[in-house]
């Protein structure tokens, strides 16, 4: 598959572990290059027309925008929450050695 440029995926888990099991699934799959796990931040949304509060931890990816729709599709099937928040975006810029690992794994997983 051809690189196409670097793109990020965000991600909310209601726990670190959840979170580190999903990373390492899409990294084995080739779905992504890296896992940013941010411990514990607070959460305040509004779902289903009610007000809530609570704890997780966010997870950005790396990976080319050539396998980001794949990504977050298969994202989509392994978080615990019925309805993962999942957003995915292609980079407006990046550092030249980002954009070559990244495309890297497009190149040899897509």
């Amino acid at each position: 598959m051809k690189a196409e440029g670097p793109a990020l995926i965000w991600c909310p888990f209601g726990e670190e572990e959840s979170a580190a099991e999903t990373a390492r699934a899409l990294l084995a799959e080739g779905l992504v290059a890296c896992a940013n796990i941010m411990p514990e931040m607070r959460s305040l949304y509004i779902w289903n027309g009610e007000s809530g509060e609570a704890r997780e931890c966010g997870v950005l990816f790396k990976t080319d925008a050539a396998l980001l729709d794949k990504a977050v599709a298969r994202l989509s099937a392994l978080p615990p929450y019925d309805e993962p928040a999942i957003i995915g975006w292609k980079a407006d810029a990046s550092a030249p050695g980002t954009a070559a690992w990244l495309g890297d794994l497009a190149e040899n997983h897509g």
